[in-house]
C-alpha cells in the first residue's frame, strides 16, 4: 500500500565529489490545499537544464502549480469528494496513479484513471474528481511549456 506522505531520498555529492544521500526522510512539507486535498513537493527546478550543484533543498521552496522555466515533482492525495478546481497550466504534466482511482475531467469528457495508469496532460483545462471508495494518490511531474495556441490565439493558464 502506498503511504502519504512517503519517504523522500535525495542524492548529491560531498566535498570530494563522491555521491552520497543528502536527504532521507518522510516528506515533511505537506500542505492541505483545500479540504480533502494534500500535497507534498518532492523537488523543483527553476530552469532547464536543471542545476544539480549546491545543497539547497529544492523541495522546500514555495512554488505555484507549475514552475516557469523549470519543473515541479509532487505527490498529491485526493480525498473522496474533494472540491473541484477547474484549471489550466502552461506545463507538460506526466502523471502516474499510485493508488485508488480518480476521474480526469476535460471539457465534456471524463476518463477514469486507476492505480498504475499514466497520463500525459498537455495544457488542457481539467479537473480531478474522486468518486471512489478511497483516497487517490498520484505522482505528478510538471515541466514548463509554451501556452497552447489555437488559431493563433494562446489559451491562458488559470485556476
Amino acid at each position: 500500500m502506498i503511504k502519504f506522505p512517503g519517504r523522500r531520498i535525495v542524492t548529491g555529492h560531498d566535498a570530494n565529489g563522491h555521491a552520497m544521500v543528502k536527504i532521507d526522510e518522510i516528506a515533511s512539507n505537506v500542505t492541505e490545499l483545500r479540504t480533502g486535498l494534500r500535497q507534498t513537493v518532492i523537488w523543483t527546478s527553476d530552469k532547464s537544464p536543471a542545476n544539480n550543484n549546491g545543497d539547497e533543498d529544492m523541495g522546500a521552496r514555495a512554488v505555484g502549480t507549475a514552475q516557469k522555466g523549470g519543473s515541479v515533482f509532487r505527490i498529491i492525495e485526493y480525498g473522496v469528494g474533494v472540491a473541484p478546481r477547474v484549471h489550466r497550466t502552461d506545463s507538460l504534466d506526466y502523471i502516474l496513479i499510485l493508488s485508488g482511482e480518480i476521474y480526469m475531467q476535460i471539457d465534456d469528457t471524463e476518463t477514469l484513471l486507476k492505480a498504475g495508469d499514466v497520463l500525459v496532460q498537455r495544457g488542457n483545462v481539467h479537473n480531478w474528481i474522486n468518486r471512489g471508495p478511497e483516497k487517490c494518490i498520484l505522482a505528478a511531474i510538471l515541466l514548463d511549456a509554451e501556452p497552447v495556441t489555437v488559431n493563433g490565439k494562446p489559451l491562458p493558464s488559470h485556476g
